[in-house]
């Protein structure tokens, strides 16, 4: 996750932010209990997070066309927030890491700076 969370839950590859989860949800069962929603959309606005996890790249390219798919269409109701889950993208994280040591054995070949 791009910031701390108070309480993560870690279930294989996914990352679960309890209070962020438990606001989420519950916000959307408040709105639908209120009436300020109509079950149906209460149910599409509590998938979102759901259809976040199709983007992930480690499914099949068809699978993650459908998530990008859904997750485009889920914009209108907030679907570009941070996630309360998401799944750890390891390639994505070695290919960093990589780029990251690659600057710095370019950084090692700069030569050192003159003094004026």
């Amino acid at each position: 996750m791009s910031r701390s969370a108070v309480l993560q839950v870690r279930v294989g590859a996914v990352n679960l932010d309890v209070p962020r989860s438990i606001g989420y949800y519950g916000g959307a069962a408040a709105a639908v209990a209120l009436g300020l929603v109509e079950p149906p959309l209460g149910l599409v606005i509590a998938a979102v997070p759901l259809l976040k996890l199709l983007t992930h790249r480690g499914l099949p390219l068809a699978v993650q066309f459908v998530g990008e798919v859904l997750e485009g269409a889920s914009k209108p109701i907030g679907g570009d927030d941070e996630a309360v889950f998401h799944v750890d993208d390891e390639q994505k994280d070695y290919e960093e890491a990589i780029r990251i040591a690659r600057l710095l054995e370019h950084a090692r070949r700069l030569p050192e700076p003159r003094e004026a």
